[in-house]
């Protein structure tokens, strides 16, 4: 069966599946199973503690796949920081990066002289306009159901994506409230030429750095057990529901501003769970897709799964 779309053909992959960045979880190891696999995996960059261990992960997943992967870079983490970590990417030849919660403007700009693939995470129609006017290859439109940062308008992941796909020339990916075929398929009859699945991937064998607590809250939570933190600064987040989440919302109350919430939503406070294991001492990312979560396979049984889910659809499409 032909999975080819624009997507796969810019990136070189066979399904056009991508990992999410995933903050102090998107090493090497989890972005070659996946690109193994035959989606395209990624490590984070911004999470990681310099330039140097940035090239450790890249040498650490060029010896453990002979597939493309990707780098993303979170700008709202240390964002002043990207400079040295895109040096290496450009000096490593990393084929794609991702960009994610800033202006991708700067970084368009130094990546448009180099071969390098770019994917822009975008929560409105007029973003993926302006990433398109930029220069990015593609864009990743990121509905409301999504896990961690999304967009302020709250637009669902069924409306934004043919919103996005109707306003740019460019491959559109859809992310959020995606974790199996289906959600692929459904994706794919909006217009998207590819999807983004963060949530899911952290229920996998090979994300190891995620603690056993954490994944096993993903199976055992619904859909209805998420929650939306750091509303009152502008910046809305997907987490689970636990002690720590209801207690930033508490706070959110009163409006504090950005300096009260510190000590409570700091990257620091997110792995006392998320590697740790400590829920009661921390919170964790996650979407909605939660609810679809009831088991952690390997990412190659996973994307199996999957891809026979789309097959079955596909044919019931054929005979309709």
């Amino acid at each position: 069966m032909n999975w080819s779309t624009r997507l796969t053909q810019l990136l070189r992959i066979k399904y056009p599946i991508i990992q999410g960045g995933l903050a102090y979880l998107g090493d090497a190891g989890l972005a070659a199973a996946v690109s193994n696999a035959g989606g395209l995996g990624q490590i984070t960059a911004m999470s990681l503690p310099d330039a140097a261990a940035l090239r450790r992960e890249i040498e650490q997943a060029r010896a453990l796949t002979d597939k493309p992967f990707g780098v993303n870079l979170a700008m709202g983490m240390h964002h002043a920081d990207f400079y040295d970590r895109l040096q290496i990417i450009m000096e490593e030849q990393v084929p794609v990066v991702s960009i994610t919660g800033g202006n991708p403007a700067e970084i368009l700009q130094i990546l448009s002289a180099t071969d390098i693939a770019t994917l822009v995470l975008v929560s409105s129609r007029r973003q993926a306009q302006k990433a398109e006017q930029l220069g990015a290859t593609a864009v990743i439109a990121v509905g409301h159901e999504g896990g961690g940062h999304l967009g302020r308008d709250g637009v669902g992941t069924m409306v934004l994506v043919p919103r996005v796909v109707d306003a740019v020339q460019i491959p559109v990916i859809a992310a959020g409230g995606i974790g199996d075929g289906r959600g692929w398929m459904a994706a794919q009859a909006l217009g998207a030429e590819g999807i983004l699945m963060g949530t899911r991937f952290i229920a996998t064998q090979e994300c190891t750095a995620a603690a056993e607590s954490y994944q096993h809250a993903l199976i055992e939570n619904s859909e209805a057990d998420t929650a939306i933190i750091k509303q009152s600064i502008q910046s809305p987040a997907r987490v689970l529901r636990n002690s720590v989440a209801e207690h930033i919302l508490e706070l959110e109350r009163s409006n504090p501003g950005y300096e009260k919430l510190k000590p409570w939503i700091s990257g620091e406070v997110n792995k006392r769970w998320i590697h740790d294991g400590d829920e009661e001492a921390g919170f964790g990312w996650a979407g909605q897709v939660t609810g679809l979560i009831q088991d952690v396979p390997t990412v190659s049984e996973l994307i199996d799964r999957m891809v026979q889910e789309a097959r079955q659809i596909k044919s019931a499409w054929g005979r309709a």
